[in-house]
């Protein structure tokens, strides 16, 4: 059997707090990469229904501001499984693609208001695999998005191999990419707003460390595709186009980019995979194989209460 496959990041931009809209994008992006025979999709990180920036603007004094915003980020997130979800899951099967989808998730096994910064996982029959809560938002975020749990620590079968996720600066954790890699996952995804070198730097240490492929996806957003009603936009430097370049990549198991970066655009990368590239990689180095010493070294996540 064939082990070479096709993938793709998809470098987008949100209809901003828009559910409707994003949905109707995000389904179409999907179909388009059905066509181009690819076998599983990434989108960034919050893309439903686009990444809360103000949290870095907006000093937690200002209640009502902060207050409404969150109101409108609450009515346009996801709940599992919903009429939204059920959109992502048809255009999955129809395409015959694998999905991990960013989103803010509502809580909805309990009060329906809290939100969750999550990735969906599809497979290519249209049936939702799984989901992953970020376990812990980072700086401001903490004011938007709860604290997830190690109970979505999974890898799931695609067309395309295993596939697992972390959630930007949740991919820094050590602890959190080791249980990644205990799953036998083959593929990273990796949602971001992070489109800075360093972080590249980083995607690629940890394709070589896990013997792994990793999908970063970063949202493109530009000033303008935030709405004028939005006040916190007058807080951004004065001419300022951009409020993220993207700078999303595809990167191979010996940490070579192999597709990407785009920059201050929007696109769909895609880039062919081995999966033998990855047995090769790990010939040398299989951090959860012949180099990860369970005599020496003793590692558990704890169960979920």
């Amino acid at each position: 059997m064939s082990k070479i496959f096709r993938i793709a990041s998809a470098q987008l931009t949100p209809v901003f707090l828009d559910k409707e809209r994003t949905i109707e994008k995000a389904c179409n992006a999907i179909l388009e990469a059905g066509e181009k025979e690819a076998k599983l999709i990434v989108f960034p990180e919050a893309f439903i229904s686009g990444y809360p920036d103000w949290v870095w603007l907006i000093p937690n004094s200002k209640g009502a501001e902060l207050n409404e915003l969150y109101v409108k980020l609450v009515d346009n997130a996801i709940s599992v499984p919903d009429d939204s979800t059920k959109k992502l899951c048809h255009a999955a099967r129809q395409a015959g693609i694998s999905v991990v989808m960013g989103m803010h998730e509502r809580n909805s096994e309990t009060s329906g208001t809290s939100l969750f910064n999550s990735l969906l996982f599809i497979n290519q029959e249209g049936v939702i695999t799984g989901k992953h809560r970020k376990l812990i938002p980072t700086g401001g975020e903490r004011l938007i998005w709860a604290q997830g749990d190690g109970s979505t620590f999974h890898s799931y079968d695609t067309t395309a191999g295993k596939v697992a996720g972390l959630i930007c600066w949740e991919n820094y954790m050590p602890l959190a990419r080791n249980a990644v890699y205990e799953t036998g996952a083959q593929i990273l995804a990796a949602p971001t707003w992070d489109k800075s070198p360093n972080w590249l730097q980083s995607m690629q240490h940890i394709a070589r460390e896990g013997g792994l492929f990793v999908i970063s996806t970063c949202m493109a957003l530009r000033m303008d595709d935030i709405p004028k009603e939005y006040n916190f936009k007058t807080l951004y430097p004065e001419g300022r186009e951009w409020v993220n370049t993207g700078n999303s990549c595809i990167i191979d198991p010996k940490g070579q980019i192999i597709a990407g970066p785009l920059e201050a655009e929007e696109g769909i990368l895609y880039a062919e995979i081995d999966l033998n590239t990855i047995t090769e990689a790990k010939r040398m180095f299989d951090v959860v194989g012949h180099y990860s010493r369970p005599d020496v070294f003793n590692f558990s996540i704890k169960p979920t209460k």
